[in-house]
């Protein structure tokens, strides 16, 4: 076997795909990949997991979730047959068996065709939306149907409640066509009913002709992901497709809305919005929404709640200037349909990008990076460190005074480039500290005395930096180089993966192609010695925001690998004078008086209630009834969005100069500032430069660490 970390991968893992539908048999396939699966992970992975009866169980419980998380299509006697297995799935891992899965998959398919059965029967009775009934979305923890007929009462519940939504949506815009034209004969409220209803018959055809066409090895791959997933939450086995998807993100290159997408709890969440695609230009999505429904141009919306994330991504791809249409979930509950405009991404919006500020006389300088990108067949074609050194000269050019690098939302990158960019602002010294597979231990370190920028320097992140993000805010805070604003801690990944290609080990198969493993095989340390993994990177000045009581992070994953810490590196701080500490302090208390912060951590606490809240009615006066205190109480956080600093935004000269010659540049520069004036954590951080800029310039050094 083959091992190569060569620049590492530190972005937020792949996820578990879901799968539905019928089978085609090739077990002889299924043995050869668990052998291989389970060779790869008890050699390669950084911290292997034993294979014991625990492991047993928690394999169990995940392929079962995988299958059914929204107990939709097993019965509880089904479970209780497949208990015998719970404890067993180590010893048929060990020799080589796959009873278990053959057993539930068998099982599985045909509670699927019995459903796919009676779906339709279901929705021949009409709705009655005056009775008292409620529903329960927490899927984790509801029981099983004890019978077919609890199944169908369940099922109908479930259409119930999607159809509610859409039966308001057709009240409400009936209202709307009567207030717009009084002679308009409003729709009887039965006719809104069975409109509704034919629209969840359409919408269920769909999702069932979705699943029709996928094979065993669909199945499989959750069987496979429920065993690799025991070992860490970034461990995966990609199939060939989603080996080629894999290789496809990696590079940089996206296509289709500008959005990447998970799963978690069966819902479909927009974890990040790449600049300049489709959602970024509609500003109608961000972090945190949730995809619900997915519709084409003059079709119906399919439900995907619970459909495989592979299948959501299909549904929302399309050609070049077609349209798809999302039910969206904003994070503070408001659910509305946006329409989003398919287009190629254009890699340059991916890219690093700077601009001047100017405040009070004052210039600084702002780079943003979204990414720590890198073309890994040829490092000096193009990547984020050199496109971040030309940014600081840039803004060095224009007399720039300190700088902000925002990292918010950057989900990580390549290694290299991490270490690279930390040297622009030390002379030399460590950067991070690897521990790979058998405890190897290596200090990664900027051997260049060159320095970019020694000015006052403030890094930006939230929940969403991960990897090589945290690498560089843990760098410059250990180095007390940077002050670190933001969310109370970063996201926490403090691993490395590489990815193993099945077929280069199994080199005499018969099968044309056996795809690849994702393992982590290396774990990240500050130079300070501590992880960066669940704890993250707390910031120096903490300014709250709305997901700051709603779980994000690494240590809200399934297994992940535990905290721990190494001996420091040695290393030099940058001598402050007790600078540093003076003015987070000042931040600290300008903070504390600021009526926004206050409001925005009212915000956040009223976001974490409507995120707790599984149980939601299936009456609709009491649905209106929510609708409407949902809109009074977010009408006071409004004012959030009134805010307007007082900073001016600015491209230097020598962007300025092709930004003229483009005139969707010249727009897209526009938002961005625009962005930027509305921006409070922008505004606090300039702050914090212009006290940083205002101190007598010091010594750079002090006492050695770790003599």
């Amino acid at each position: 076997m083959k091992k190569s970390i060569s620049f590492g991968i530190v972005s937020v893992g792949l996820l578990l795909l879901l799968a539905f539908g019928p089978a085609r048999l090739d077990p002889s396939k299924d043995k050869q990949l668990v052998e291989l699966v389970t060779y790869v992970l008890s050699r390669a992975h950084f911290a292997p997991s034993d294979l014991d009866d625990a492991f047993s169980e928690n394999v169990f419980m995940n392929y079962l979730n995988g299958l059914d998380g929204r107990h939709q299509f097993f019965l509880q006697s089904d479970i209780n047959s497949f208990s015998a297995f719970k404890n067993k799935i180590d010893d048929e891992i060990k020799s080589s068996k796959i009873s278990f899965f053959a057993i539930s998959q068998e099982r599985y398919l045909l509670r699927y065709q019995q459903v796919k059965q009676f779906y339709s029967v279901l929705l021949d009775k009409p709705f009655d939306f005056s009775s008292p009934d409620e529903i329960n979305l927490d899927f984790e923890n509801l029981p099983y149907s004890n019978s077919i007929s609890d199944l169908q009462k369940s099922w109908r519940k479930f259409f119930k409640y999607n159809a509610l939504g859409i039966y308001y949506t057709k009240k409400e815009a009936e209202k709307q066509k009567k207030k717009d034209d009084p002679n308009y004969t409003v729709k009887p409220d039965d006719a809104l009913e069975i409109e509704t209803r034919e629209a969840l018959r359409k919408d269920m055809k769909l999702y069932f002709e979705a699943r029709d066409d996928l094979n065993r090895n669909d199945f499989f791959a959750i069987y496979l992901n429920a065993i690799a997933e025991q070992f860490d939450p970034h461990t995966n086995y990609l199939a060939p497709s989603d080996k080629d998807r894999f290789d496809q993100n990696i590079s940089g290159k996206f296509e289709g809305i500008g959005a990447r997408l998970t799963k978690r709890n069966q819902e479909i969440e927009i974890v990040e919005v790449i600049s300049g695609g489709p959602v970024w230009r509609g500003k109608m999505i961000e972090p945190g929404d949730k995809i619900m429904k997915v519709a084409q141009k003059n079709e119906m919306p399919v439900d995907v709640v619970g459909m495989r994330l592979d299948d959501v991504i299909k549904l929302i791809k399309g050609p070049k200037g077609t349209q798809v249409y999302l039910t969206i979930k904003k994070v503070d509950g408001f659910v509305k349909e946006v329409e989003i405009t398919r287009d190629v991404i254009e890699l340059e919006e991916a890219f690093a990008k700077s601009t001047l500020i100017e405040k009070e006389g004052k210039r600084f300088g702002l780079i943003d990076l979204p990414r720590f990108y890198v073309d890994f067949s040829d490092y000096d074609e193009r990547n984020a460190a050199t496109d971040v050194k030309k940014e600081i000269q840039k803004l060095k050019e224009e007399g720039m005074e300190g700088l902000i690098i925002d990292l918010r939302g950057n989900g990580g990158g390549s290694l290299k480039t991490v270490v690279d960019m930390t040297g622009y602002f030390i002379e030399t010294g460590p950067v991070v500290q690897v521990k790979s597979t058998g405890g190897q231990k290596q200090i990664l370190s900027d051997m260049d005395r060159g320095i970019e920028w020694e000015g006052p320097l403030v890094i930006l992140v939230n929940e969403f930096s991960a990897s090589a993000s945290e690498i560089l805010a843990a760098a410059l805070q250990d180095y007390q180089r940077a002050i670190v604003l933001g969310s109370k801690q970063t996201y926490g990944k403090g691993t490395v993966q590489n990815v193993i290609d099945l077929n280069q080990i199994m080199i005499n198969s018969t099968y044309p192609d056996l795809g690849a493993m994702k393992v982590t095989t290396d774990k990240f340390y500050r130079i300070n010695g501590g992880s960066t993994q669940l704890e993250g990177v707390k910031s120096d000045v903490v300014f709250p925001n709305r997901y700051a009581y709603i779980d994000i992070g690494e240590k809200n994953l399934e297994q992940p690998l535990k905290w721990d810490q190494i001996s420091p590196a040695r290393y030099q701080k940058w001598s402050t004078d007790g600078a540093y500490e003076y003015v987070i302090e000042r931040s600290q208390k300008r903070l504390a008086k600021n009526s926004f912060v206050t409001l925005i951590d009212e915000q956040a606490k009223w976001v974490q209630e409507q995120q707790d809240d599984s149980v939601f009615p299936l009456n609709y006066n009491a649905y209106v009834g929510e609708n409407e205190a949902l809109e009074k109480f977010n009408s006071k956080f409004k004012k959030l969005q009134n805010f307007q600093n007082q900073l001016r935004f600015s491209p230097t000269k020598f962007d300025l100069s092709w930004i003229q010659k483009d005139t969707i540049g010249i727009e897209k520069r526009k938002r961005w500032e625009e962005t930027l004036s509305k921006d409070m954590y922008v505004d606090e951080g300039v702050n914090v430069l212009n006290d940083l800029a205002g101190l007598p310039k010091t010594t750079r050094k002090i006492a050695q660490i770790n003599q």
